[in-house]
């Protein structure tokens, strides 16, 4: 799950919507829709955001937090992120995105917590 698809799903079960009525409304197909909470879809556009964001009212700062949301659940980077944890996702769309910003003491630093972490698994 993406974290905007864990969003959505969120959105659409606490106020008892059915996927089917809601992907009526939003002009996608239920599938689509369904692929979308399960990241399974790249990451949906700013159009289908803002009809998500019409759709439930959602305004100002929530608006802005469901399109960061949105901006970092691109599923199909390099990285495989299917059936990891919402915030593996995250970490992969952010480290895409923002990798070239990063000093070499920085890279460094993240190598070594990756390095920590393979070892602690494999122990």
């Amino acid at each position: 799950m993406t974290p905007f698809g864990e969003r959505l799903r969120h959105l659409r079960e606490s106020r008892g919507l059915l996927l089917k009525d809601m992907a009526e409304e939003l002009g996608v197909t239920p599938t689509y829709l369904s692929a979308l909470e399960h990241g399974r879809r790249s990451k949906p556009n700013w159009s289908f955001v803002q009809r998500v964001i019409h759709y439930f009212n959602i305004i100002w700062d929530e608006a802005d937090e469901l399109q960061r949301l949105a901006d970092l659940s691109d599923p199909k980077i390099t990285i495989e992120t299917a059936g990891l944890p919402t915030k593996a996702t995250e970490l992969a769309n952010r480290l895409a995105r923002d990798i070239g910003n990063l000093s070499e003491a920085e890279l460094d630093a993240h190598l070594t917590l990756l390095d920590l972490a393979r070892k602690r698994n494999r122990t």
